[in-house]
């Protein structure tokens, strides 16, 4: 199998979804990983995304 390296830019999109009874694990896991998530686009689906925003300022 041959293997090919993909440069990739240093700011990622990251799509962050979550069905309705795991969003609380979603905002959680996000809340742990805020430092890193914090220089990337960050994309989500509606009321994830509110909640999101108002626990994050995302």
């Amino acid at each position: 199998m041959i293997h090919k390296k993909i440069a990739m830019e240093h700011d990622k999109k990251i799509a962050l979804v979550a069905h309705d009874n795991k969003k609380s694990d979603l905002v959680e896991w996000a809340k742990f990983n805020r430092v890193l998530l914090a220089h990337h686009k960050i994309y989500a689906t509606g009321t994830t995304g509110k909640i999101l925003e108002q626990e994050l300022g995302f």
